[in-house]
């Protein structure tokens, strides 16, 4: 991971959590050849373990024109309970969490509303 090519490391993204992409806003360019092109994703992989957590690990932040390696990009999912939790962790996208009921009405949220 390059943090020279990153206006800043690791920007805390609330609950947006990406399975792919990058967060373009956060590239400066690259340190290597100085360009700031669209970047391309590699090195892939999807997996998931015996208790039905997915991870899904890449390097979406690669130059497309001298191959430097940005920043890999971490994103999870797993249903915990009533809940699917998904967090993410990339130098360039930054971290994230969310959880999401499955349920068709979220317990937690409030019910109380004025119309």
């Amino acid at each position: 991971m390059c943090r020279v090519c990153v206006k800043q490391e690791l920007p805390q993204r609330g609950s947006i959590c990406l399975e792919s992409g990058s967060y373009l806003l956060n590239f400066a360019s690259c340190k290597e050849c100085g360009r700031r092109e669209p970047l391309k994703v590699t090195d892939k992989v999807d997996e998931e373990d015996d208790d039905g957590e997915e991870m899904v690990t890449y390097k979406p932040d690669v130059c497309a024109s001298c191959d430097h390696v940005v920043a890999t990009h971490e994103y999870t999912f797993k249903v915990e309970g009533r809940y699917q939790e998904y967090t993410m962790t990339c130098l360039l996208c930054g971290t994230a969490a969310d959880s999401v009921s499955i349920l068709p009405n979220d317990p937690t949220e409030n019910t109380n509303h004025l119309f």
